[in-house]
């Protein structure tokens, strides 16, 4: 359920900073940028902010 739920957000994230960056302003897409670069960053040192705030609301696999 975890995995689940930190892949919808990220997908969340990264359309609607695609959409605000079209829409209102260009610097949305640093969001898209970073979202990105925390996924990248996870498949090496399987560490993710989310997931860690997920855990302390007691959202387990």
């Amino acid at each position: 359920m975890k995995t689940r739920i930190i892949h919808a957000v990220a997908g969340f994230l990264v359309l609607l900073s695609l959409i605000l960056g079209l829409k209102v302003s260009e610097n949305w897409f640093y969001l898209t940028g970073f979202v990105g670069l925390n996924l990248f960053q996870s498949a090496f040192t399987n560490w993710c902010l989310l997931e860690k705030i997920l855990k302390e609301f007691g959202i387990e696999d």
